[in-house]
């Protein structure tokens, strides 16, 4: 798709850097040129389309997704009740309402049977549409731990090591790891709870980099999330830091440590974060919710996800995750380059994907009004382009000469 955007401003990414009446070209895929309105013309057969109140961005990265969950009450139930020709479908149906919000990139991890791979791969041919997908099939699991359902559980370091070189092998982008219990498996270890101790996930590290992979570890408790860190891995899903019995018990010298190794930090807070404060209770809720300025003010890279998948956590609406950095004191420009350029360079995309830039994938969203003045123009969107391909949406306000 060969495209010339024209729009009110042009967001190029990190925050702070923008062009007004700017324009973005596309060409082969990938975003050729960028500048004024006034400098860049469309070559001929190219076509022109202008959002005259609107703001070109960077597409949007939701780092932690589930595809093989459906949002709903019981979403294992649902899985567990799905053959896999369903479940595909209805993978594929989620990949296209993240696209719809303007994700362009999303990391789901976690899924049965390597579909989600299948998928990826699916949407990169572009046979369907989606955003690009970071996939790690199968998450290693203890027996009867974490998300045991999606079969990877492992007992002992030999499984251990041929679990992670059978994701590997199937052609994964990462490998999830459960270091702590979650709140989908009952009967499992409580979420405060380890599941692998330090010399199990340097086991699965040791593994994981002799295949070129990243390391992804879903990591609620404390003592996890230190044992993970000390370990090596990548990146830290959920970082809630909760002690025994679920007490907040954050670490300064592990954080501190996270930001030294520049491991990054996926809170994966769904848009629901308002009726868990209510839940929990303002003041414990806002104990949790600041862990995000703290982990920040460290130095610990951020990622945005929203663990869209689980109960009442949409694939189409990742603004209302957004709010709640906005909610905790982030500057509405510094949640856009969180959800751009910042998660994008965190997954190792930073050269690929997240900046409206000549020679980066043309993953671009146009919005109308203006984001760094109120996020929920994010709601507001007119077009996605997604891997150089146009995803335009109904009822768009653009206009082709």
């Amino acid at each position: 798709m060969d495209l010339l955007i024209v729009a009110k401003q042009v967001l190029t990414g990190p925050a702070g850097d923008r062009l007004e009446q700017g324009a973005v070209l596309v060409t082969d895929g990938k975003i050729a040129a960028v500048g004024s309105e006034a400098e860049l013309s469309a070559p001929e057969g190219v076509p022109t389309v202008h959002y005259p109140d609107s703001t070109v961005l960077p597409g949007l990265v939701n780092a932690h997704v589930h595809l093989a969950f459906d949002s709903g009450a019981d979403p294992v139930a649902t899985l567990r009740a799905s053959d896999d020709e369903t479940l595909a479908a209805g993978m594929a149906e989620r990949a296209r309402r993240l696209l719809d919000c303007g994700v362009t990139t999303a990391r789901d991890l976690g899924d049965r049977g390597g579909l989600a791979l299948r998928l990826r791969d699916r949407v990169a041919r572009g046979e369907v549409a989606g955003p690009r997908i970071l996939t790690a099939g199968v998450p290693l699991t203890v027996p009867g731990g974490h998300c045991w359902f999606l079969g990877g559980e492992v007992d002992g370091d030999e499984q251990i090591r041929a679990r992670v070189r059978e994701n590997a092998a199937a052609g994964v982008d990462v490998i999830k790891v459960m270091a702590s219990g979650g709140q989908l498996t009952p009967g499992g270890a409580d979420m405060w709870e380890s599941q692998f101790d330090a010399r199990q996930l340097r086991v699965i590290v040791a593994e994981a980099s002799k295949a070129g992979l990243p390391v992804a570890a879903h990591a609620h408790g404390t003592e996890a999330i230190t044992a993970a860190v000390m370990a090596g891995v990548s990146t830290i899903e959920h970082c809630t830091w909760l002690g025994q019995g679920g007490s907040y018990d954050p670490r300064p010298e592990i954080a501190e440590e996270m930001a030294a190794r520049g491991i990054a930090a996926c809170s994966a807070m769904s848009g629901n974060w308002r009726r868990l404060r209510e839940a929990m209770g303002a003041e414990r809720a806002e104990r949790l919710f600041g862990r995000l300025r703290w982990l920040d003010e460290l130095g610990v890279p951020l990622l945005i996800g929203t663990d869209a998948g689980l109960p009442g956590s949409v694939f189409d609406d990742l603004t209302s995750s957004l709010e709640l950095y906005e909610h905790v004191g982030f500057s509405r420009e510094r949640i856009i380059e969180l959800a751009t350029t910042g998660s994008a360079t965190a997954l190792g995309l930073g050269d690929t994907t997240g900046r409206v830039a000549p020679g980066f994938d043309a993953d671009l969203l146009v919005v109308d009004g203006d984001p760094t003045t109120e996020l929920t123009a994010l709601r507001q969107v007119r077009l996605v382009v997604a891997g150089g391909r146009q995803h335009i949406l109904r009822d768009s306000n653009r206009t082709v000469r």
